[in-house]
């Protein structure tokens, strides 16, 4: 993930954006005062796709969309890269006022900053494996050579090698996924838009492109809006998430924060199954205060993920020191808070805490 900070600029901002799908949504959206319901609006024949939404992607974040499907969470996306036109709203990209730009204009922000995986991705039919990944490269006017050494890392990445040669009518739904991954990876664009890009990937396969998405991250340092529905992916990736519900965003925080500090009951449930201790850092539930007269010999980081540490901690009596990046002491973790984490406050044995 990123080491995005709120004081990084925003790429994305969007103010208010609402996609209201029917011939008489924005009449009744503007009755509405920008109080929609959605039940209300289906007995209208119109369907709510985006409820007020109003956020920030700052530069070189990871923003992950969940939500289960009709949540909106595709809806949202193409509004933003302007493939679907907002109902209403602004959408700002890089200052500039998406909505308000020329279809040439707009052909030359997504060719130059943006670029796509969507879970239908029109690949050229009468064009390779090879020269589909290469294409958009020579678009933006590199060479033959240039292009084709790229695309054939490409291939190689999302495990297409022999064939590269092929065309898109002799590969499975999921090979042709798989272009597409490498196409849009190919490019490397300012912003990446990406709905649901290795749900189609066997598990193998999937986890080296996420593995190769976060290290392309780490290199570039990209600006990412990215859609799953896979909660352990969008923990993985995620530098803060977004769920949403019949178009609202319900909660939108970093992973940690919603998993601890759920904002409303539908939050609670869509993450109440997550194994906590593999997605926690020690310093997400470590006390800030410490009496170093208590502390233990072990020192454990505040970034260790507590699965990693965990038996460390169970073994010690009294509490651990937590430590930053520069090995200063930040807080400390008890035993019993790892217990307390894992099994519940009620299997707190007696003494312990």
């Amino acid at each position: 993930m990123s080491s995005q900070s709120s004081k990084s600029k925003s790429v994305i901002h969007c103010e208010s954006v609402y996609k209201i799908f029917g011939e008489n949504a924005k009449k009744l959206l503007s009755q509405s005062n920008g109080k929609v319901d959605a039940v209300e609006f289906k007995l209208a024949d119109c369907v709510v796709g985006v409820n007020d939404a109003s956020f920030d992607v700052h530069e070189g974040e990871i923003l992950v969309v969940m939500g289960l499907s009709g949540s909106g969470k595709s809806t949202l996306l193409r509004c933003i890269s302007r493939l679907t036109d907002a109902t209403a709203g602004k959408i700002f990209i890089d200052g500039e006022d998406l909505l308000a730009l020329s279809p040439k204009q707009l052909i030359e922000l997504r060719r130059n900053k943006m670029g796509m995986v969507f879970q239908s991705f029109g690949l050229l039919p009468h064009k390779t494996v090879i020269e589909n990944i290469a294409f958009p490269l020579q678009v933006k006017g590199q060479t033959t050579a240039e292009s084709m050494a790229r695309a054939m890392d490409m291939v190689e990445l999302v495990g297409l090698n022999g064939r590269d040669n092929y065309f898109p009518r002799q590969l499975s739904g999921g090979q042709q996924q798989r272009v597409g991954i490498a196409r849009s990876l190919a490019v490397e664009p300012d912003i990446w838009f990406l709905d649901e890009p290795f749900s189609a990937l066997d598990p193998l396969i999937r986890k080296e492109m996420q593995d190769e998405f976060l290290r392309l991250q780490g290199v570039l340092n990209k600006t990412i809006l990215f859609v799953t529905h896979d909660f352990s992916e969008a923990l993985r990736l995620a530098d803060r998430i977004a769920i949403m519900k019949d178009g609202v965003i319900e909660q939108l925080d970093k992973p940690a924060n919603i998993i601890l500090h759920p904002a409303t009951e539908y939050v609670r449930k869509f993450t109440e199954e997550v194994p906590r201790e593999k997605v926690l850092t020690v310093g997400s539930i470590m006390e800030p205060s410490v009496d170093a007269t208590q502390l233990s010999e072990l020192r454990v980081p505040q970034e260790a993920i507590i699965q990693t540490v965990a038996e460390a901690i169970l073994t010690e009596s009294k509490q651990v020191a937590v430590v930053d990046q520069q090995g200063a002491v930040v807080g400390s973790i008890h035993a019993s808070k790892i217990i307390k984490m894992l099994f519940g406050a009620s299997a707190t044995p007696e003494g312990i805490g």
